[in-house]
């Protein structure tokens, strides 16, 4: 028996920026899980990320990954993903300057 369908965003690496990116509803790549498209529907999902992983100019290694909605947008369920939202770990720089900046 297959396993049931959870929900899903779809995310890749930009490729000038080596950065995680995860794909809107309005076509575009953001740093920001938060705005990533949320999609609940096994079709829906495979047909996105077909029109992702078609962006190949812009981006690498596109793929669904779990998620949850959360207050402000969807959030990880893995730790994976959820080490992924803080940007490279060599030095500060990217998301992580970003985020200092906030707290």
């Amino acid at each position: 028996m297959a396993r049931a369908f959870t929900p899903k965003v779809i995310t890749a690496n930009a490729l000038l920026e080596g950065d995680a990116v995860w794909f809107t509803a309005d076509d575009r790549w953001t740093p920001h899980m938060s705005e990533a498209e949320f999609i609940t529907d096994e079709a829906h999902a495979d047909l996105r990320l077909l029109e992702a992983q078609a962006r190949q100019s812009e981006i690498a290694g596109a793929y669904l990954a779990d998620a949850k909605e959360g207050p402000n947008g969807p959030e990880p369920t893995h730790f994976r993903e959820e080490f992924r939202t803080r940007g490279p770990s060599n030095y500060a720089h990217g998301k992580q300057v970003d985020n200092a900046s906030r707290t």
